[in-house]
C-alpha cells in the first residue's frame, strides 16, 4: 500500500522524482511517512549543493521548505520508505538493522537520494526513539560538506533543522533533522542482510541493480571469467581502498567502521563520532564508545579490509567459487598502499615517484608521532614554508630539531628538480588551511543551543573551500585550546 499523503497536503519544491531504490520492491524496506517535530527552525543550509540538485535556493529560507525538510509537510513525487539492513558491529554479527531514524524520501531524476535522519520511529528503531540530537546533526551537516570541500567522496548535507522537542540521550538534549543526499545509501549490511536469511532471490536483485546503475562494467568485464558479481566485489574493493587511503593522508578518523556503516559506492557515509587529528597519534582512538580500540586511526585500513571480507561471504551464493572471492578482494592490498603513497607525495609536493618515497613518508610520519605535532597545522606550514623558502615555522613544531632537520635536508634533496613554485601549488591544493576539528564543532554546537547559528554558517563556509586563506579566520586554523582533548564523542546520537 503507498503512503502518499493527500495531493493538497503536498510540497511541490521542483524537482522530478525517479523510482531509484523503492523500485526493488517491499521485501526491501518499509513505507512509512515522517513524523513532525513542533515548531521546527533552520540551523544550517547548503545553498550550494542546492543547486547542484536543481532545487532553488529559496526553499532553504522559506516556512514551506522549512516543514518539508524537517518531515512535517510531505513532498509531491517522493515515496517515503526506511530500508532493512543487517550488519556486524564492533566486530560482532548484530542481526537485523535497518534505518532506525532515517527516511529515504525518494531518488531524484538526477540520480541523488535524498533523505531525512533523525525523522523519527520506522520499524528498524528497536529500543531507540528515531530521532537525532541538535549536536550531533550539526557535526554531520557540516563534516559532510567539509569531506566534499576537502574532495573526499562523502554522503552530503543538504540543511539541518531543529526544534525545541526533547530527546534523551544521556541527558535531554533537543531533536534535529539532517537532510542527506547521496547516488545511493546502501551499505555492505543490506547484501549481508538477505544473505544472512539465505534469501538468495532479494541478493541477486540487489546485486543486479548495484552493477546496472553504479558499475556497468561488471557486466562487460573479462575479469573473473566474465563474474559480474566478483567484478562488483573487486570495484568495491577498490573504491573502499581508495577512501581509505585519502582518510589516512588527511587525518579523519570516522570512529564506527562497522559493516552496516559501510558504503557500496565508497563513500563517507555515517558522521557519528568522528574526528580529524589535531596532535598526530597513529594510535588515536576518536570513539569514546570504542573501549577497545577496535578503529583506532591506525586500524581504519585493516578493519575496511575486514569489512570487505564480510561483503565477499555474503556475496558468495552469488560469485559461487570462494577462491574467486577471496581473489577479487587481492587488489585492495595494493590499491591502498599506492594510492596512500600518491596522496602524501602530492601533500610533499611530488609530481612523480621515486625511490626512497616510502622512507621520506614514513620518515616525516614517525617524527610527527614521536612529538604528536599537530598533522594539519604540520603540513600547512610546511606548503607555506616551501612557498617562501622559510623552514623556521615548521622547525619550531619540533622538539627535536636535528631529525627535523635531517628529514628536511632529504626532503629538500628529493623535491630539488621541481619548481618551488610548482611544489607549492600542488602542495597548497592539498593540505587544508581548515578541518573540522572537534573544538571548532563544540563552540558552534554551544552557540547554536542559545539559537545562535552564525557559528554553523561560519564553518560552513570555511569548510566549503578549506585550501583557501579565507583571511580574518586564522583563529579556526590554530592549535586547538588545551579544553579540546576533553570533548568526548561518542556513539550517542
Amino acid at each position: 500500500m503507498s503512503m502518499l499523503a493527500d495531493e493538497a497536503d503536498l510540497v511541490d519544491l521542483g524537482l522530478r522524482w525517479a523510482p531509484g531504490f523503492s523500485a526493488l520492491g517491499p521485501a526491501f524496506y518499509t513505507e512509512l511517512q515522517p513524523r513532525p517535530l513542533p515548531d521546527p527552525y533552520w540551523v544550517g543550509r547548503s545553498e550550494g549543493l542546492a543547486r547542484e540538485l536543481g532545487l532553488d535556493a529559496s526553499w532553504l529560507h522559506s516556512d514551506e521548505g522549512l516543514a518539508a525538510f524537517t518531515g512535517n509537510l510531505p513532498i509531491a513525487g517522493t515515496r517515503p520508505l526506511a530500508s532493512v539492513y543487517s550488519g556486524h558491529q564492533f566486530g560482532v554479527w548484530a542481526g537485523q538493522l535497518g534505518d532506525g531514524r532515517a527516511i529515504l524520501l525518494g531518488e531524484t531524476a538526477g540520480g541523488q537520494e535524498v533523505q531525512l535522519k533523525g525523522a523519527g520511529l520506522t520499524p528498524y528503531s528497536r529500543m531507540a526513539d528515531g530521532r537525532a540530537v541538535l549536536r550531533s546533526s550539526i557535526r554531520e551537516f557540516v563534516c559532510s560538506e567539509a569531506m566534499h570541500g576537502l574532495g573526499i567522496p562523502t554522503t552530503r548535507a543538504l540543511c539541518v533543522t531543529g526544534s525545541d522537542a526533547r530527546v534523551r540521550r544521556e541527558e535531554l538534549e533537543t531533536a534535529a533533522v539532517v537532510t542527506r543526499v547521496a547516488p545511493s545509501f546502501v551499505r555492505f549490511g543490506h547484501f549481508e542482510h538477505f544473505a544472512a536469511n539465505q534469501r538468495d532471490d532479494e541478493l541477486r536483485a540487489l546485486a543486479d541493480y548495484v552493477i546496472d546503475r553504479y558499475y556497468p562494467a561488471c557486466r562487460t568485464t573479462s575479469r573473473f571469467n566474465g563474474n559480474a558479481y566478483a567484478a562488483l566485489l573487486e570495484a568495491v574493493s577498490e573504491r573502499t581502498a581508495t577512501l581509505l587511503a585519502q582518510w589516512q593522508a588527511i587525518g579523519f578518523c570516522h570512529g564506527v567502521m562497522n559493516t552496516d556503516n559501510m558504503s557500496i559506492l565508497g563513500l563517507t557515509i555515517d558522521y557519528g563520532p568522528f574526528q580529524f587529528l589535531d596532535g598526530f597519534d597513529p594510535r588515536h582512538i576518536c570513539n569514546h564508545s570504542d573501549t577497545a580500540g577496535r578503529y583506532a586511526f591506525n586500524q581504519q585500513p585493516n578493519v575496511a579490509y575486514w569489512n570487505l571480507f564480510c561483503l565477499a561471504q555474503a556475496l558468495l551464493p552469488l560469485i559461487g567459487d570462494q577462491e574467486v572471492a577471496v581473489a577479487a578482494l587481492e587488489s585492495y592490498k595494493t590499491v591502498f598502499p599506492d594510492t596512500f603513497e600518491a596522496r602524501m607525495r602530492t601533500k610533499l609536493g611530488l609530481a612523480d615517484a621515486a625511490d626512497g618515497d616510502r622512507a621520506l613518508i614514513e620518515g616525516v610520519l614517525k617524527l610527527l608521532a614521536q612529538e604528536k605535532v599537530d598533522y594539519t597545522i604540520f603540513w600547512r606550514r610546511l606548503s607555506n614554508a616551501v612557498a617562501g623558502d622559510n623552514p623556521e615555522p615548521v622547525r619550531d613544531l619540533f622538539i627535536d630539531r636535528a631529525g627535523f632537520d635531517a628529514w628536511l635536508q632529504a626532503y629538500s634533496e628529493r623535491r630539488a628538480a621541481t619548481p618551488a613554485a610548482e611544489a607549492a601549488g600542488r602542495m597548497l591544493g592539498s593540505n587544508p588551511k581548515f578541518v573540522l576539528r572537534n573544538h571548532l564543532g563544540q563552540q558552534a554546537i554551544e552557540a547554536a543551543q542559545e539559537k545562535n547559528f552564525e557559528g554553523v554558517a561560519t564553518l560552513l563556509r570555511l569548510l566549503e573551500t578549506p585550501f583557501e586563506e579565507h583571511a580574518g579566520h586564522d583563529d579556526y586554523a590554530g592549535f586547538p585550546p588545551d579544553w579540546a582533548s576533553t570533548i568526548e564523542i561518542s556513539c550517542s546520537s
